[in-house]
């Protein structure tokens, strides 16, 4: 129908919970997302699709209730996970989507390829994301390259958590009276958390260790300029970023964007200081650039061009697939 407006789906599902938003497929904009703030559970199929679409299809079609409309054309899906954990994602979503509103083409994205697109959109580079964990993602436009986003026991080098536990460690050395103790550290720990000797009872038995070791992370940041332990600890975490981006870096000669995005980079110039200072050497001919948006902007980003067929980033299966129905 000429003049026809085609609405299209973003849904950024994480650890904190779900966010949807709907704009016009030109990218003229809509209404602001919505947010369920429950996570989506994770069972023995992985990621539970009728958990993910309890939160979406009501939300989306609230959206779809705002400007009059009861479609849409395309949708991206970008999900924590959907790489390994996304088997059930991928045998239910397009159905139900194009049950529920039409959708005849859907992206499924791991959280790592939107929050690329979000970054850097649709072009050749490297992002960088981080916030309690980190993963670097770097493509030409043929293929993905994946650097950590192990989770906190096996690697998220530079991430939140691996911050505050290297600033926990430290405090715990002050306590002892041990080489590479930060009495600074110390005393951030003792007001956030109380004496130092109860920390063991109140971390180990918790189920979110990551997030309450990541939450440490600022106290390591606001003591940095004063507490040379801490400051160690931040330039050795953006090594260990500008390492991951290396790493994935394209194979091509030039000048390349490094995109940084998460939450981990708002702690500003504690953390991005130390990063430019390395760079030169670390990360030859690449310009650190803050994000131009977030992974629900890149899922909203990769649905549009789903919809003009100008989708130009890896579809590889498992970090990026296009189903159409």
């Amino acid at each position: 129908m000429p003049g026809r407006t085609h609405w299209v789906l973003g849904v950024d599902s994480g650890g904190s919970g779900v966010r949807v938003a709907i704009t016009r497929a030109d990218g003229s904009g809509g209404p602001g997302a919505v947010a369920d703030d429950r996570p989506v559970p994770t069972g023995e199929h992985g990621i539970d699709a009728a958990g993910l679409l309890d939160r979406v299809l009501p939300r989306a079609a609230g959206l779809l209730s705002e400007v009059s409309a009861g479609s849409l054309a395309t949708a991206c899906v970008g999900a924590a996970g959907m790489a390994t954990l996304g088997d059930d994602l991928r045998a239910a979503l397009p159905a139900a989507l194009e049950d529920a509103f039409g959708v005849r083409a859907l992206a499924l994205a791991g959280d790592a390829v939107t929050a690329y697109a979000g970054a850097l959109g649709l072009r050749p580079g490297v992002v960088v994301a981080a916030g309690t964990g980190l993963i670097a993602l770097g493509t030409t436009g043929d293929s993905w390259h994946r650097a950590d986003g192990w989770g906190h026991l096996l690697g998220d080098a530079g991430g939140g958590a691996w911050i505050g536990r290297a600033g926990l460690d430290a405090a715990m050395r002050a306590h002892d009276g041990r080489a590479g103790g930060s009495a600074a550290l110390l005393a951030c720990v003792q007001d956030r958390f109380g004496p130092a000797g109860s920390l063991p009872g109140l971390l180990y038995p918790r189920t979110d260790r990551p997030a309450v070791l990541a939450s440490f992370a600022p106290d390591v940041a606001r003591c940095a300029a004063q507490d040379p332990v801490a400051s160690r600890i931040l330039r050795q975490a953006a090594q260990h970023i500008l390492e991951s981006a290396a790493a994935v870096r394209p194979q091509q000669p030039g000048e390349i964007d490094v995109g940084l995005t998460g939450g981990l980079f708002k702690m500003g110039e504690p953390l991005l200081g130390p990063l430019r200072d390395q760079a030169e050497w670390l990360l030859p001919d690449a310009t650190l650039v803050p994000a131009a948006g977030d992974p629900l902007d890149g899922a909203l980003l990769i649905a549009r061009a789903v919809h003009r067929d100008a989708l130009t980033l890896p579809c590889d299966g498992a970090m990026l697939q296009v189903v159409r129905r």
